[in-house]
This record gives C-alpha cells, sequence and structure tokens, in this order.
C-alpha cells in the first residue's frame, strides 16, 4: 500500500527580508515562504539537513506534503520553487503553496499490482517487467489516489498493461497524453534466447534452394 502523505517540519520565521534570512542561513536553515489557499503567506524555516534528504529523494517539486509548523494547523502544500546558491548548487530559499481540495495538482502516484495468482503469464515462467512504478497523474488535492492499481490476471507472456486498463478517480487522468504502458510480461531469459536461436535457425531454413544452388559454379557458368 503506498504510503501517507509525508511530512515536512518547518518553524514559523519571526523576522523578514535579507538579514533574517542570513541569520537562519547561520543556524543551518532554509528560509522558505508559504503563501495561498486563502491565507496570509507564511515566513517559515526548514532545517538543512532534513531538506537536503527530501530534495535527494527526488520529484520534490511534484510531491505532497503535509507541512507541520509549530503553532500553525498542518496544511497541505505543494513547492513551487527552490532557490538555489548559482556557485555551490545548494537550497537558500522554499517556496510552498497551499491546496486546497478543489486545487488541481501534478503529481506522481506509485502503482500496484494485483492478479498475480491468476496471471497465466507468470505461471509459465514468464517475469512481470514494470515500465513505470509511478504515474504522474493530474488530480484534486480532495481525490489524490493513494496509488494506481493494475490486474495483470489473464495476461499471458508477451501481455502488456496500458494506462487506459485504470480506473482512475473521476476528474483524474494522466499528464501523458498517449495510452503508456505500465508493465508487461516477458519470457524468462532463458526461453527468450532459445527463441532467438529458433528463428535463426528457421530463417535459414527458409533461404530458397536457388540461392542455396548458386554458388562459385553459377559465378563460372555466367562468365
Amino acid at each position: 500500500m503506498a504510503g501517507e502523505t509525508p511530512d515536512i517540519i518547518a518553524m514559523e520565521r519571526t523576522g523578514t527580508g535579507k538579514g533574517a534570512a542570513r541569520q537562519a542561513r547561520r543556524e543551518n536553515l532554509v528560509p522558505g515562504i508559504v503563501y495561498g489557499g486563502g491565507s496570509d503567506p507564511l515566513p517559515i524555516n526548514l532545517p538543512y539537513n532534513e531538506l537536503i534528504k527530501n530534495l535527494k529523494a527526488g520529484r520534490f517539486l511534484s510531491t505532497l506534503f503535509n507541512l507541520k509548523v509549530e503553532g500553525q494547523e498542518d496544511v497541505r502544500v505543494i513547492c513551487r520553487n527552490v532557490q538555489r546558491d548559482v556557485v555551490k548548487d545548494l537550497p537558500t530559499h522554499v517556496d510552498f503553496m497551499r491546496l486546497r481540495r478543489t486545487s488541481r495538482v501534478s503529481l506522481f502516484i506509485p502503482v500496484e499490482v494485483t492478479g498475480e495468482d491468476d496471471c497465466p503469464g507468470l505461471t509459465a515462467g514468464g517475469v512481470l517487467t514494470m515500465v513505470r512504478n509511478e504515474v504522474e497523474l493530474r488530480c484534486t488535492a480532495g481525490e489524490i489516489p493513494e496509488s494506481v492499481t493494475i490486474s495483470i490476471a489473464g495476461k499471458e507472456i508477451g501481455d502488456s498493461i496500458h494506462i487506459s486498463e485504470v480506473d482512475l478517480p473521476k476528474g483524474t487522468r494522466p499528464t501523458i497524453d498517449r495510452d503508456f504502458v505500465i508493465a508487461n510480461i516477458q519470457a524468462p531469459s532463458g526461453l527468450a534466447s532459445q527463441k532467438d536461436e529458433d528463428d535463426e535457425e528457421v530463417a535459414a531454413d527458409e533461404v530458397p534452394a536457388t540461392e542455396m544452388e548458386a554458388g562459385p559454379d553459377a559465378e563460372t557458368a555466367d562468365n
């Protein structure tokens, strides 16, 4: 199952302006701002090490966070900008946007697989290959699915599962405008290698007899 919305911890920043920002950085904090959602902007500071950990995890700009600030009500936010030092490439300021339930966002949602026990392809020794472990969806903040579920029940070796086979929540759509593959059932490597060898043998057997007979003697005859 997909995990809950990850928390991001911050503290309210009492001062504003360049002086307060420089002081925050000296204290191993990264200044930021939270705006939108019909409320006043909230200046915050984020612990540097925790922010770096989240940035290294990837897709920071497309991850929904539960922002926890002492003395403030928890709120769902998404990062809209990370300013970085032009020389060291380290974060110097972060902008977050509050999300209402009706706000539309694009997020990467993890893929879950069901139906393994009823998959003839796996029973025959096939291998499930995930082309996409996550799918980027456009959805409202109040209707974000925990996961995208695909079923491989009844799938044979060589079959693929496309996004069109997935039941998405109402109002949710993929950001990619084509019927892309999420996973497929592939033949085991040994079987695939044997198939390639068999194909080569068949191709050799199918060479026309006239070509097999046309050798050096044929060239001599022409000359």
